[in-house]
């Protein structure tokens, strides 16, 4: 298939791009703004193959998208462009505004207007894909799982932006009949993520030597999904999937927040460990919680292992194994980040 990627340069997204050329052998277009957390260094090991290329584009960008669109003739659109970041967006939520509402409306539009000049088997082989968050269904008490229907009812400007593109998402293609499809995932880890999220700081806020924050207590609730895992769930989705439903993909694997450094930090004590006998989990420091702190997030993925048979492959310790591994293998990709615009310094505190 030809695919046009959005956000490809992004954590998730240059590992999805990884997989579909790779591993699939599909032609792949990655549009991507190169913003903060875009960075081409994370799929450059593609660069040269005739299957791949990259273009730099924001979403917003109406005139750009058309003439991606009708340049390259995708099969699928899998849109996974967006600002991403809860703390973030409570410094700045109007850019989480335009990246993920407008930029989705936009985007949502080209493919549209391209959809609808296709005739015959591309028309019918078309699919665009909505990739989202577990955010969006706001907070949990100590019971029960998010499930596909699920009310939405987000708690931070990242997840009520999100929310806001996956509702325009489903109104194309109840009104428009654009067929698309749309995942919720939970908490996302692995290989090229932007170190402002919980892994990469606990990880390189230890191998620093400094302290290592934990809002709250640490008993706020995540079901945590490897990245690659993920990838394969979004593949199966827009191949397999039925346009206008909505699949949930989990990592059947729920901690606390406190539970899951203190297991990062005996990954790091196993791996890297200290002199005389330290102990990286002696940096672990409660901090002031964060406002709109949602309590648990746990989802539901039965759907999407009934119907299209994914199911995660990484257990409760493999996948951050192999993740702390790859920072300690990683050290000039995460130092060209942190030696420039940002040094793991806290975000989302209002003044």
């Amino acid at each position: 298939m030809k695919i046009l990627v959005t956000g490809g340069a992004g954590f998730i997204g240059s590992n999805l791009v990884r997989l579909l050329v790779d591993a699939y052998g599909h032609e792949v277009l990655n549009a991507d703004a190169l913003t903060y957390a875009g960075n081409r260094r994370s799929i450059e090991d593609l660069d040269g193959n005739s299957r791949y290329r990259f273009v730099n584009v924001n979403i917003c960008d109406a005139a750009a998208l058309t003439d991606i669109l009708a340049e390259f003739a995708p099969d699928w659109v899998m849109h996974l462009a967006a600002e991403s970041h809860v703390d973030r967006s409570i410094d700045r939520p109007g850019t989480f505004i335009q990246t993920n509402v407008v930029g989705t409306f936009t985007l949502l539009q080209a493919a549209r207007a391209h959809f609808e000049k296709l005739r015959g088997a591309a028309r019918e082989r078309f699919r665009f894909l909505q990739v989202s968050t577990d955010e969006v269904f706001g907070s949990l008490g100590p019971e029960g799982h998010f499930r596909e229907n699920t009310p939405y009812d987000p708690h931070s400007p990242y997840s009520a932006s999100k929310a806001s593109g996956d509702h325009l998402a489903r109104a194309w293609n109840d009104t428009f009949g654009l067929p698309v499809l749309v995942t919720n995932c939970s908490n996302n880890y692995g290989p090229f993520q932007f170190p402002e999220k919980l892994i990469p700081v606990v990880i390189l806020k230890a191998l620093r030597g400094d302290p290592i924050p934990v809002y709250g207590q640490g008993t706020n609730v995540r079901d945590w999904l490897y990245v690659g895992d993920h990838a394969e769930a979004l593949h199966a989705v827009v191949s397999r999937g039925r346009p206008g439903e909505t699949y949930n993909v989990g990592g059947n694997n729920e901690r606390r927040n406190i539970d899951l450094v203190r297991l990062l930090c005996s990954l790091l004590d196993e791996l890297r460990p200290l002199e005389h006998g330290k102990h990286y989990s002696d940096l672990i420091t409660f901090v002031k919680d964060r406002p709109g702190h949602d309590l648990r997030y746990a989802i539901d993925a039965s759907k999407i292992k009934r119907e299209l048979g994914w199911a995660p492959k990484q257990d409760h310790v493999s996948g951050f194994r192999t993740t702390v591994q790859w920072y300690l293998n990683n050290e000039p990709w995460y130092k060209a980040i942190i030696d420039g615009t940002y040094s793991l310094q806290r975000l989302g505190q209002p003044a």
